[in-house]
């Protein structure tokens, strides 16, 4: 096995639901979005306009308060290659409320997460580096929220480094990951279901307990019919 992908996670208190402007169809079926997807700013632009939710921005505005956060988005490369989408929303969502917008922080690694299924996303986790202002609050930003596994490690890669996450927005996804912090309610689920041998593997594997991962993640694990699954198919993704 290739050396461990751990990137930090950081607890998640009361984070608010991921404020998802549009919907999957209105996003992936637009004619803009598979050059966006491949880097291209222009149809990305046109994409983000087409999509972009005046309602949503101002919640956003709501939950920041008084404050101006830095908005920060997360830059991957895809296999057509950097996708555009998530730095062009940045901006316009910068223009709009007057924050400043952050573009050193970035993606490290290749994950392939369009089109993946669940293990393969769990397996095969983004991290981050870049420059990170101690005490700064910063709202993350992307295209699309499925598990949110990459938000949650951008958010623990911010907060490892001294800043704080206040929220999170998306141009698309599907509704129920909107709730990125795991309920207790489904946290007590999973450990019913797979027990503390499971979740000591997981600790030694992620270097985080359960309580790090998102409603989604959870969800996907609770409903594998055995431990044994989950470690043979995260292992296969590997």
């Amino acid at each position: 096995m290739s050396e461990l992908i751990q990137p930090p996670r950081t607890p998640w208190g009361n984070f608010p639901d991921v404020l998802i402007h549009a919907s999957e169809s209105a996003v992936k079926q637009h004619p803009a979005y598979r050059a966006a997807k491949a880097g291209d700013d222009d149809e990305a632009t046109a994409l983000v306009l087409a999509t972009f939710n005046t309602e949503s921005v101002l919640e956003l505005g709501r939950i920041a308060g008084g404050s101006k956060p830095t908005l920060v988005s997360a830059h991957a490369l895809e296999q057509e290659g950097v996708n555009a989408i998530p730095e062009v929303f940045a901006d316009r969502l910068g223009q709009f409320l007057g924050w400043p917008v952050d573009k050193g922080v970035i993606q490290i690694n290749v994950v392939s997460h369009t089109g993946a299924n669940g293990f393969w996303r769990l397996a095969r986790q983004a991290e981050f580096d870049g420059p990170v202002q101690a005490g700064r609050i910063y709202v993350l930003v992307d295209d699309f929220v499925g598990m949110g596994g990459t938000l949650a490690n951008m958010k623990g890669f911010i907060e490892s480094r001294g800043g704080r996450v206040l929220a999170a927005v998306s141009l698309t996804g599907k509704p129920h990951s909107a709730k990125l912090a795991v309920s207790p309610e489904r946290l007590h689920e999973l450990r019913c279901k797979h027990g503390t041998e499971l979740e000591n593997w997981w600790i030694k594997r992620f270097a985080h307990a359960f309580d790090s991962l998102t409603e989604s993640e959870a969800r996907y694990l609770a409903r594998t019919e055995t431990a044994d699954t989950i470690r043979n198919r995260i292992t296969a993704a590997e």
